[in-house]
């Protein structure tokens, strides 16, 4: 037998059930990103609540000057985030505001000088050596990192695990499984080297874990970048024993880059019912995520940009574009080129999972990774016809669930039942509405009564 045969092939990750939608990223995923860089004038709309948590209390006053990286919004609770002003200029106003998540959250309106002059606290620093685990979760809080992925969890939070929990693996998800969406791909390629040592810092935060970065099988260049950058970063530790890093790829599966299925997929744990994923030994963070702390050590610059997709038959330009959080979104079109064709529909984030919105006058907020304008043909959605029992939504629901039994609980007002029938474990990745024949608003109506249930719980502690 030749050498070739016995070769085994790579081990490729995956979890069980899920979909496998149109991908449509080839719209932009050969596009390099582009910065893009509000004009003087244009008013930056800074929502003090960007994160699961609580909501930050203003630092500044109307008529205020405010410089580029300056802390502006902040909270004494433990999990919350901290703002900045991501451009230098004057505070016209602190009011409710809408935002690209559809919800009015207070927010400081900063009119742009167009200056961008940066406050004292950005300092470049070599290295981390010389910082502590300690040092660097405070420095992670203090420049307001978030979950990128379209949590927002506060990254400090997640990476200070309860006492006594054991992590053992840190997991990057490189994924990006929702259609349309090609950020995380582009940083992937384009800031390897930043992952790989963002993940390094991580690893410093929790000792004796190893890092592993998991990206899908549909992303060669990328899989190629970090392997190159893992391989330099063992190369450049080999005599003082560098930390364990290495890329691991997984099936392109919708939905791959869910934090419970992607620990599934690379570890076969299951994360319990109630359970958060460092009671698996694992803590997830987004690509992207891992760079801003990157950013944060080396460069002393806090959170103040997200990379958008910026895509859909109605753009001029879809691309990937760097943009400063609190852009409002017709600024950005604007500057992208504009409309081909009046979109139908909008959606920030993708297809499956993202929130369709009615106005383009909110600013972008660090959640949101990408926003479709959608023409009247891409955004039809068949009519809602009877359930013909063919059990696809169960067959493919990658948290084991009975989506049709959760409809019929909650189109009978039932929420005992939709609770007894474990409606609360529901991922709302929309896999069942997707794959469902007779096209059934099951994800659109399990959303909704067990964000409801989940707030009653709540206001009940």
């Amino acid at each position: 037998m030749s050498q070739k045969l016995k070769q085994k092939k790579p081990q490729i990750f995956t979890f069980k059930h899920g979909i496998h939608p149109n991908e449509e990223k080839h719209h932009t995923e050969n596009m390099p990103i582009t910065t893009l860089l509000p004009p003087a004038g244009a008013e930056i709309i800074i929502p003090l609540l960007q994160h699961l948590g609580a909501p930050c209390k203003p630092l500044v006053t109307k008529g205020q000057k405010v410089l580029l990286g300056e802390k502006i919004g902040d909270s004494d609770v433990f999990v919350s985030s901290p703002v900045h002003s991501t451009v230098s200029g004057t505070v016209k106003d602190i009011l409710p505001h809408l935002t690209v998540m559809g919800n009015i959250i207070d927010s400081i309106i900063i009119e742009n000088d167009g200056e961008f002059k940066e406050h004292e606290s950005i300092k470049l620093r070599d290295g981390f050596d010389d910082l502590s685990g300690e040092q660097i979760l405070a420095i992670i809080r203090e420049a307001g990192i978030v979950g990128l992925g379209g949590a927002g969890f506060p990254a400090h939070v997640k990476l200070s695990p309860p006492p006594g929990s054991k992590i053992d693996l840190i997991i990057v998800n490189g994924c990006e499984c929702e259609p349309y969406l090609t950020t995380d791909n582009r940083v992937m390629i384009e800031e390897s080297d930043r992952i790989v040592t963002g993940l390094q810092i991580i690893l410093k935060i929790i000792a004796g874990a190893k890092g592993i970065i998991a990206v899908e099988d549909n992303k060669p260049e990328a899989i190629e970048a970090l392997r190159k950058s893992c391989a330099a970063y063992k190369e450049r530790t080999a005599k003082t024993g560098g930390a364990d890093i290495s890329v691991a790829v997984v099936k392109t599966k919708y939905p791959q880059g869910a934090e419970k299925q992607l620990i599934n997929a690379i570890t076969g744990k299951e994360v319990p019912s109630g359970k958060y994923p460092s009671d698996t030994g694992c803590i997830v963070n987004n690509v992207d995520t891992v760079i801003a702390i990157h950013r944060a050590i080396f460069r002393g610059r806090p959170l103040m940009r997200r990379v958008v997709t910026l895509t859909g038959g109605a753009v001029k330009n879809p691309g990937n574009y760097k943009a400063r959080i609190g852009t409002k979104l017709s600024d950005l079109v604007e500057m992208a080129g504009g409309y081909k064709a009046n979109p139908a529909k909008i959606i920030v984030g993708g297809p499956l999972m993202g929130t369709a919105i009615f106005d383009t006058e909110v600013p972008i907020v660090k959640t949101a990774g990408g926003v479709l304008f959608l023409t009247e043909k891409e955004a039809f959605i068949p009519p809602e016809r009877n359930c013909i029992r063919c059990g696809s939504c169960v067959e493919n629901c990658p948290a084991n669930l009975l989506p049709l039994e959760l409809n019929a609980d909650v189109l009978k007002e039932d929420s005992e039942a939709f609770v007894r029938h474990n409606g609360l474990e529901c991922i709302e990745c929309g896999s069942c509405s997707y794959i469902c024949p007779s096209k059934r608003r099951l994800a659109q109506s399990i959303r909704t009564i067990r964000r409801v249930e989940l707030a009653r719980r709540r206001n009940k502690t």
